[in-house]
Parts: C-alpha cells; structure tokens; sequence
C-alpha cells in the first residue's frame, strides 16, 4: 500500500528514534559513521546526497530512496536533475529499476507540490 512520503517520513523519525533506543553498539556504531560519510568533504554534501539516491534506486532500497529523495529535495533538486539521475540508473540498473523510479518520480511530484 502506497503512503504518501510526508506520512513515510514520519514513520522513519519514530522507527529511527527506536532503532537508537534497542540497537547494539554496532547498530549505533553504523548510524554515526552514516552521518560522517555524508558530511561535506572534497564532495559537497548535495553531490553525495545525489550518489545516494543513485546507489540506492540501483539497488532498489524503497526506504532509501525515499530518504535520499527528501535530502536531495532539501538541497534544491530540479526535475531536470532528477531525470538525469534516473536515467543514469536505469542505464545501469537495467528495466527491473523502473517500479522504483515510478515511486521516486510520484515522491518527488508529491514533494513539489508542497
């Protein structure tokens, strides 16, 4: 069943909140070095944003495109970005990427229209 992303995310921050609260030091010890590899370095954080959604849509992480879609959309994605990126995943990932790029476009259109 399709949720809208808004709705997607907020089931993220409260599954995430407990993720922290029950996961073993390792968990931890992932989410925090999550966070430093997507700090600005000799890329800016947008381009490694970007490269997340990509890898992610490749390997066809529903909730990780999501996730990389809201960052990049805060980070001033444009449509025409996005159908670059997209079209770079199915050149790579091959036809099974298109269910996942349906719902990348549908989030991304839902995000828009706020």
């Amino acid at each position: 069943m399709a949720t809208s992303i808004r709705d997607w995310e907020a089931e993220r921050a409260s599954l995430q909140e407990h993720f922290i609260a029950h996961s073993s030091l390792n968990g931890k010890r992932l989410l925090s070095l999550e966070h430093k590899v997507f700090r600005a370095g000799a890329l800016d954080e947008r381009t490694k944003e970007l490269l997340g959604l990509a890898a992610s849509l490749v390997l066809r992480c529903e909730d990780c495109v999501r996730y990389h879609l809201l960052e990049c959309h805060k980070r001033g994605l444009s449509l025409e970005e996005l159908q670059e990126i997209l079209d770079i995943c199915l050149m790579i990932g091959g036809s099974i990427t298109i269910p996942a790029i349906r719902r990348a476009l549908r989030d991304f259109n839902e995000l828009k229209a706020e």
